[in-house]
Formats: C-alpha cells, structure tokens, sequence
C-alpha cells in the first residue's frame, strides 16, 4: 500500500491518498486545497477510483464537488450523515456548502467492506462525533483511518449538532479490541498506534 497523507484546509484535516493500483487510488476526507490532491494524484499518475467520506462535517468534504469535476466516481457516505453533508447549514467560511454528488453510496454498514485496485477496508461505524461517524480498518496493512473519532491522546468533540458522548464512548470500545501494533490516521493532528492510545489516552 502506498500512502499520501496531507494536511488540508484552516482545520487541517488530514486527506489521505492510498493505492495499490495507480489505476485505482482511494482519496479520503478531501476537506479542502483540491489542487493539492489533484496534484498528487497527477505527480503519482493515478486514477481516482473512490472518494470515502469518514463523516459529514465541511471541514472533511468541502472539496468533494472540485474533485470530482470530470470524473465519475463513487463516493461513500454512512447514510446516517447523509442530511447534514449536503445541507447548505453545513459550511463556515471559507468552506462552502456541498452538493450531494450522484453516485453517492449510502449502503455500507458496519462490518461491511471497501474494496478496490488491490485494497480492501473493513467499516466500522463509530457514531458519536457524529450519527455516521466510521473508521476504515486495513487489516493486512494494520492500519486504521479513524476520521474524527479518535486523535492522539484524545478524541472527536461530541457537543456539535449531532453529537453524543455516550456513543461516542461505546464507539471508541470497538476499536480498542484492535491489535496494538495498528497504526492510526487521525482526522487531524499526529497518527498514532491503537496501543499507544490505550496506554496514554484518557478516552480509552
């Protein structure tokens, strides 16, 4: 697995590109700058072959619509999070409101799976940030992108519209039965290990 993982947008959230196939690359959280992740995608000669929303706030998803200019590519969303995303009260400026795209994908569940150009995820939903918060788990890669449920040393913020502490806590015991040695892509910040967190981190 190749991985770019790029810091985007005034919140910084992290944008991560991963292929294995430069036929079928993963663009994931696109929040912001879409000419940096264009131009990663152009520098690494990669087709985009899905976008993956690891939940709705603008701040992940605001550069969705630029990205997809030209192109026909799925985009995967946990339908709980569907309302809010394309909502025009989900924007703050400089983010603007952003349009359903068409091929949105609402089927995926938790235990489901992602799969494409040689890669292949595990969702787990992680409600709590927000009503369809997830977390893709790459099993033969010991990786986890945790979007914004869980950072280095702390986790996603539950009083925003949609939020729920106590979700969220249920929602953090599911991926502390992951391996320790599994290496963590948070939504901002600094990556982590599942074990590192167990032994620092105050939420789990």
């Amino acid at each position: 697995m190749n991985i770019k993982t790029l810091p985007v947008g005034p919140y910084e959230v992290n944008c991560s590109i991963l292929w294995e196939d430069p036929e079928y690359a993963w663009v994931i959280d696109p929040g912001f700058d879409v000419e940096k992740i264009v131009s990663i995608l152009e520098q690494n000669q990669l087709k985009l072959g899905m976008v993956v929303l690891t939940h709705s706030h603008f701040d992940h998803i605001s550069a969705l619509n630029k990205l997809l200019v030209g192109r026909n590519t799925p985009v995967y969303l946990h339908q709980a999070d569907e309302a809010f995303a394309f909502s025009p009260l989900n924007a703050m400026v400089p983010y603007l409101p952003t349009a359903r795209p068409v091929n949105l994908i609402l089927d995926k569940n938790d235990g489901d799976t992602l799969e494409g150009g040689g890669l292949k995820a595990r969702v787990i939903t992680t409600p709590g940030h927000t009503p369809g918060g997830w977390c893709l788990y790459f099993e033969p890669q010991n990786l986890l992108i945790a979007g914004d449920t869980l950072f280095a040393g702390s986790v996603g913020r539950t009083d925003l519209p949609g939020g729920n502490w106590d979700t969220l806590s249920k929602s953090l015991q599911k991926l502390k039965v992951l391996p320790d040695e599994t290496r963590v892509i948070c939504g901002h910040g600094p990556g982590s290990t599942i074990g590192a967190e167990k032994r620092n981190n105050p939420y789990l």
